[in-house]
């Protein structure tokens, strides 16, 4: 199966926009240019690797047709198999860095994607819209109710909160990256993935899309909530970055039901990175379609930059590797997270290059990442399916 060079592109965006949260200075130390790459980054960049995820399992269920039959229980074996690793290496790392682990609930993603692995992207779409129309409002309900006895008590019973501070109900409800409302951002890149990506209509049209749908969000939130509606968590010190343990729940729409209980509804109406609201689900995934197109086009039109763009496009193909592998370097060199105590780019600028040169090395010589080629080996069971 060929690789999608702009969909790795895109995935290796992501990756950095992760690596900016994670090492770089805070929002509060940037200036200009600056500033708008710590706030684009922050939420934006692990929607685009949610949606990315989405469109990832296409490509093992099938790209433009489903797979049916043996070859569609195979692949269903294969996206379960790697949805019960991720879950445990993430809740592994949880135990390290905390809660801004999103390994485990891509798990979660998974598992909850498999129904939907054979729907049309028109049925697809749908649903994802759907989500985005209901899930938060779900959220915002079920958190209110959810007093911190009734969480505590969850929380006993619950072996994954014994191993580290993510359990089910931070990976469903309370966590960075809560599935109800994720789920939004894997099935509209599940419903990308369904489409042909070299067409330039259906790349046009998608364009047009991701405009809409970035400017129509924003521009309501600004309308409805005021100058404030877009402000990012960063500027309250709680964002989704850090490699250090977090407060679970500070990293997406304030749903520990403890420390808000006097949370306002009009919180819906904001827009905020990780704010988790409609309107951010929105737009968020306006962004995420217009930054996968845009790296499909570049690297469809402009092959010279295609070219030059080898080595970053090689990170997109081991996301995995250089995902976990900056936290793992974190810990080994002691470089600082993206908290206060960071004011420098340089840190951030050391591991993007450092990154761009381990995959441009590695992928002369092997076609998969490290732990992507462990996780491959680990779904191969799944062939021996009748």
């Amino acid at each position: 199966m060929g690789r999608i060079v702009g969909v790795d592109l895109a995935r290796a965006l992501a990756v950095f926009g992760m690596y900016v949260v994670h090492i770089g200075p805070p929002l509060s130390a940037t200036t200009g240019v600056g500033s708008w790459i710590r706030y684009i980054s922050d939420g934006h960049s692990s929607v685009l690797f949610a949606t990315l995820a989405g469109f990832s399992l296409m490509l093992l269920a099938g790209r433009r047709e489903p797979k049916t039959g043996q070859a569609g229980r195979q692949a269903r074996a294969r996206i379960a198999i790697r949805a019960v690793i991720l879950l445990a290496l993430g809740t592994v790392m949880a135990m390290e860095y905390g809660g801004v682990i999103i390994l485990g609930f891509y798990g979660v993603y998974f598992l909850l994607a498999l129904p939907l692995v054979r729907l049309s992207a028109r049925t697809l779409a749908i649903i994802a819209a759907a989500f985005a129309l209901v899930t938060p409002q779900l959220a915002f309900v079920l958190t209110s109710l959810l007093t911190p006895s009734v969480q505590q008590s969850i929380n006993t019973y619950d072996p994954l909160r014994h191993l580290s501070e993510v359990g089910v109900l931070d990976l469903l409800l309370t966590g960075f990256y809560p599935a109800l409302t994720w789920m939004s951002f894997v099935i509209a890149g599940m419903a990308l993935g369904r489409l042909d990506l070299s067409c330039g209509t259906i790349l046009k049209r998608l364009a047009a899309l991701g405009a809409s749908l970035t400017a129509a969000a924003y521009g309501m939130s600004l309308l409805l909530a005021g100058s404030g509606a877009l402000r990012s968590t960063a500027e309250d010190g709680s964002s989704s970055g850090g490699s250090g343990s977090m407060p679970t729940g500070s990293g997406s729409m304030p749903t520990d039901a403890g420390s808000f209980p006097d949370m306002s509804a009009s919180f819906l109406l904001k827009a905020g990175p990780h704010s988790g609201t409609t309107f951010d689900i929105i737009g968020s995934v306006g962004i995420a379609i217009l930054v996968i197109v845009g790296a499909t086009v570049a690297m469809d039109r402009l092959p010279r930059l295609r070219r030059l763009a080898k080595p970053v496009i090689a990170v997109g193909t081991m996301s995995l590797t250089a995902y976990v592998g900056h936290f793992l370097a974190q810990t080994a060199f002691s470089t600082p997270a993206g908290t206060g105590t960071q004011q420098s780019w340089l840190p951030l600028i050391i591991y993007v290059l450092g990154a761009i040169l381990f995959a441009a090395i590695w992928s002369r010589f092997f076609r998969r990442g490290p732990l992507e080629y462990l996780l491959n080996a680990a779904t191969k069971p799944a062939k021996h399916l009748r």
